[in-house]
């Protein structure tokens, strides 16, 4: 009766984790409906969880009944952006990146299947990618993530290939790409995630040798040919070895 008691508990967390996720800067509001439809859970048990979220305040309600991102999430936010802030040192090591190279920098770390960016310097040019803090994409394609999973156990790729559009057949050409950024020394990717865009990546490594991060520069293809991308390479190489030796902050 524990174990089941305890495997309810731990499915009511996660529908109200699922539901919090629905929210995003292009919806910020949503409906008691569409909060059910999306989520795909019977209005009542929906109801029940907007109730609790919204009494430990992660939830609020607006003046037209939609629910909304609460204020108890500012303290979570500010928490956050303590434990994830970059040493002085890496913020000035990413803006000489930019500064140097004139493209926007990123900086992303592995959240299971998906990756995040903790950290961006924009670069000087008008036409750029644009990759907000806290952002999260698919680990399936793109040269960040390749450098995040350089290392990645066969039952990880196994499980990122099949969130891919092409399902389970991915995982071959998954390994071939990460073997390619493993010979080179660094990872490319051109019109993977968004035509046009193309980016150049390296791993960031941890204390344990394994990669920690992955250093990145993204933007229009146009300007990311063969030859800029080697001095990209070049200039991401030599920065994340600087970054492994400041240190990043959730190693400790």
């Amino acid at each position: 009766m524990a174990v089941e008691s305890e495997r309810v508990g731990m499915r009511t967390v996660q529908r109200a984790i699922d539901i919090l996720q629905l929210f995003d800067e292009g919806r910020p509001a949503l409906s008691i409906r569409e909060i059910a439809t999306e989520s795909g859970l019977p209005k009542t048990t929906v109801l029940r969880l907007l109730g609790t979220l919204r009494l430990n305040g992660l939830l609020w309600l607006d003046e037209h009944g939609r629910h909304l991102a609460g204020p108890a999430l500012l303290r979570w936010s500010r928490l956050a952006e303590q434990a994830w802030r970059l040493p002085p040192a890496a913020g000035v090591i990413l803006r000489e990146l930019a500064t140097e190279h004139g493209e926007t920098v990123h900086l992303h770390v592995r959240r299971d299947i998906r990756r995040i960016c903790i950290a961006q310097e924009e670069g000087p040019q008008s036409l750029r990618q644009v990759v907000r803090i806290g952002d999260e994409l698919p680990l399936w394609a793109g040269g960040v993530s390749r450098a995040l999973l350089l290392d990645a156990p066969e039952a990880l790729l196994c499980r990122v290939a099949g969130t891919s559009p092409y399902g389970a057949a991915h995982l071959e050409t998954l390994r071939a790409r990460i073997e390619e950024a493993r010979a080179l020394g660094y990872a490319t990717s051109h019109g993977e995630y968004e035509e046009g865009l193309s980016a150049v990546a390296v791993p960031v490594r941890g204390r344990d040798g394994a990669p920690a991060a992955a250093l990145s520069f993204g933007g229009p293809s146009t300007r990311f040919t063969d030859e800029r991308v080697r001095r990209f390479a070049d200039g991401l190489r030599a920065a994340a070895r600087e970054l492994s030796l400041v240190g990043l902050p959730f190693e400790g």
